[in-house]
């Protein structure tokens, strides 16, 4: 028996984020507490035994992101390839803006280095999952919980965190059908007026120190954006119906998720919840997720 069939199997749990938080394209994410759940075991050949959401996409062994990703780490850093079982229960919506291939590709990226014993730490990690994934956000979110800012130094990513207030809530509106990033990034101008550049500046400084400091009263100002939002209001419809929807029944912000074309509703406590909840859903029919923002990001238990 080989070195790599006596990997002990790998369990796993990977939170949902919401990047591009208001201001913060490509540099703010949030982690949320529905989860991507894998369980991988060594086996004679591959199999994916999927729940959850999108579970028949998940199951798939042909154009599966995390299958596909595995392969590649393990034969670019030549090493085997562990063929594995692995059980999935997934509760991230696919292409809804809320973190699904950022879990993804995380998940694949631990299992190559558990199954691949590559011994990599967290900052190795995330440099491999932003060159991945082309942006740094919701990557540190999804790997490390909370809220957080990246910033990337050639291709290694730095990330300040904090923990988000815990009496705030989110909600989480999704729309019928999945909106690619490609897509998403393609309605976004080369150009940008400097007093958008500059509004953008103001708003994201105070929105981390907002986070950080559970200034309740900052957030509707601080989740503002000209930079993306606006450009994709066109294709992301929720958007524009439940933007106006601050200050109302406790909700203290809206944004984008991720590339949308979900919406983040960031709702102030626990108690104003019922009534954010109905109003978010008497304006725009979605269906919603209600959350609380994680503190933790990938949990990893190894069984032998």
């Amino acid at each position: 028996m080989s070195d790599h069939s006596k990997s002990g199997a790998l369990r796993l749990r990977l939170p949902a984020t919401s990047a591009n938080l208001g201001p913060g394209f490509d540099a703010v994410a949030v982690a949320l507490d529905f989860f991507l759940e894998i369980e991988a075991a060594p086996a004679r050949e591959f199999s994916v035994n999927a729940s959850g959401r999108n579970a028949d996409r998940c199951a798939r062994l042909e154009d599966n992101l995390i299958l596909e990703t595995y392969k590649q780490i393990l034969r670019d850093h030549e090493q085997a390839i562990v063929p594995l079982a692995i059980r999935m229960a997934n509760g991230i919506p696919l292409g809804m803006g809320c973190g699904s291939s950022a879990a993804a590709r995380l998940a694949a990226i631990a299992l190559a280095v558990h199954f691949g014993k590559l011994g990599w730490e967290t900052e190795r990690v995330l440099e491999e999952a932003y060159k991945l994934e082309g942006h740094p956000d919701n990557v540190a979110a999804c790997w490390l919980g909370g809220f957080v800012t990246a910033v990337c130094e050639g291709t290694k990513v730095r990330v300040a965190r904090t923990d988000p207030p815990e009496e705030w809530r989110a909600i989480v509106a999704l729309p019928e059908g999945p909106l690619s990033t490609s897509k998403a990034r393609a309605v976004l101008p080369a150009v940008y007026p400097l007093e958008d550049v500059v509004a953008n500046l103001q708003s994201v400084a105070v929105l981390a120190l907002a986070f950080a400091q559970g200034r309740a009263d900052l957030l509707r100002l601080a989740m503002r954006d000209r930079i993306h939002q606006p450009h994709r209001a066109p294709i992301t419809p929720l958007l524009p119906i439940l933007l106006p929807l601050v200050g109302e029944h406790g909700i203290l912000g809206v944004a984008l998720s991720g590339a949308g074309p979900a919406v983040l509703v960031i709702v102030g406590g626990e108690e104003s919840l019922a009534d954010a909840s109905k109003l978010v859903q008497n304006r725009s029919g979605a269906e919603l997720l209600a959350s609380r923002f994680s503190r933790v990001g990938v949990y990893q238990a190894v069984e032998k």
